[in-house]
């Protein structure tokens, strides 16, 4: 980490200012002047040329500010929860970093960090928060086992799609909610800078049709859809997004899930499993997060921290944009590759959703950060859900029909 450290000042400016004004009048600037200073003494400027006009005919001139300060020059390590081959994911990281250099100049560099480089994968938060490392990129659910509250930064199982969670977070007052939660619990800061759209709900080894298959299954996944599969008799585990091929491969887990098509060919998993399962209901619209240490945030320019709010907004769609964009080339190479494609049974579905609601009104129970947003949540989504099944759903039945 560096501190902020200050540029001179532009002396120029006033010189140049009056150069051009002079110019305009149709008048030639007077050449520069000559400071002189005598020992102990004030500096004085003697006259370049004598002034041919009365002296009753000389007016005052305005005299441009010279103090103006330029913006600090910073370099912030950025540590993330992804694989740099994970493009898109990862992208989003580098968006940020990109915008807020192109938007200040190069003056605020952020370099994006591979997973284990400056933090383990499901520890980046851990870091920003101890101020080991002032920013972050990461998907907020990996921290359930903090606050149950940092799930609403992701998803939550059967809840908002990508549209719906930045209207929610944007308009419904839902960021400026967490961010309130997250300020003091971690000392943190944070702002939407990703989305990958409803994700696939995973690879098995075997075909899953039934509540009872589910007894006993060894799968991979994190934040509350973990959770949920549990009181459904999974038994749970969560590993980072590079370790899932092996864990899958060798049977550590019988099954795992990691975002969609498009990057779980570029992870392999199509080599370890065989069927592939939809709609993922536990991530329905995953929001990924640029968290920053209050304190590293609050000293920071007001341009500065306008730049990563607007460079995290452009994170948010374009991340969106590409994976509906690359996804369905992607599944439709894993199909032709032999992948089977399985939609989840109405009866896990309609279990896993039940689970879900129970699990929330137990954390409601006992945390009163987590009841106070979940309220507020619910009464949003009841609403946004009424108004798009008339708007979104009405187009979407029809289109999709055909």
């Amino acid at each position: 980490m560096q501190r902020r450290v200050f540029l001179r000042s532009v002396a120029a400016g006033s010189a140049a200012l009056t150069a051009v004004t002079l110019a305009a009048c149709g008048q030639a600037p007077a050449p520069a002047q000559q400071a002189t200073t005598a020992p102990g003494q004030q500096a004085t400027t003697a006259p370049a040329q004598q002034a041919t006009t009365a002296p009753a005919a000389t007016a005052p001139q305005a005299q441009a500010p010279a103090q103006t300060t330029e913006m600090p020059a910073l370099e912030w390590d950025m540590a993330t929860s992804w694989p740099v081959a994970l493009d898109t994911i990862f992208g989003g990281a580098q968006t940020v970093a990109d915008r807020v250099a192109a938007m200040t100049d190069g003056k605020f560099k952020i370099k994006p960090r591979a997973a284990g480089e400056l933090a383990p994968a499901l520890q980046v938060l851990d870091v920003v928060q101890q101020g080991a490392v002032p920013i972050g990129h990461t998907a907020s659910y990996y921290y359930v086992g903090k606050s149950p509250v940092t799930a609403f930064g992701t998803s939550l199982p059967f809840g908002l799609n990508a549209q719906q969670q930045n209207a929610w977070l944007y308009e419904g007052g839902g960021l400026e909610k967490l961010q309130a939660v997250y300020a003091k619990l971690f000392n943190v800061i944070q702002f939407p800078a990703g989305n990958t759209g409803t994700q696939m709900g995973g690879w098995f080894r075997k075909e899953i049709n039934t509540v009872a298959d589910l007894q006993g299954l060894k799968m991979r996944i994190p934040g509350l859809g973990g959770q949920v599969l549990t009181k459904l008799g999974v038994t749970v585990q969560v590993i980072p997004g590079g370790e899932i091929f092996q864990a899958l491969q060798t049977g550590a887990v019988d099954a795992a899930e990691w975002v969609g098509p498009y990057d779980d060919e570029k992870l392999g998993l199509n080599k370890a499993a065989k069927f592939y399962y939809y709609p993922g209901w536990w991530e329905p619209g995953p929001t990924l997060e640029v968290q920053i240490n209050l304190d590293k945030w609050n000293e920071l320019p007001k341009a500065y921290q306008e730049a990563i709010k607007t460079a995290a907004a452009e994170a948010n769609i374009t991340m969106l944009a590409r994976y509906d964009a690359r996804n369905r080339e992607a599944l439709k190479r894993l199909v032709e590759g032999g992948v089977q494609l399985k939609p989840y049974s109405r009866e896990i579905l309609e279990a896993a959703e039940k689970a879900a609601f129970e699990l929330y009104d137990e954390f409601a129970a006992k945390d009163a950060d987590f009841k106070a947003i979940y309220e507020d949540w619910k009464a949003f989504r009841a609403a946004i859900y009424e108004w798009h099944k008339v708007n979104e759903a009405g187009y979407t039945n029809y289109a999709y029909s055909k």
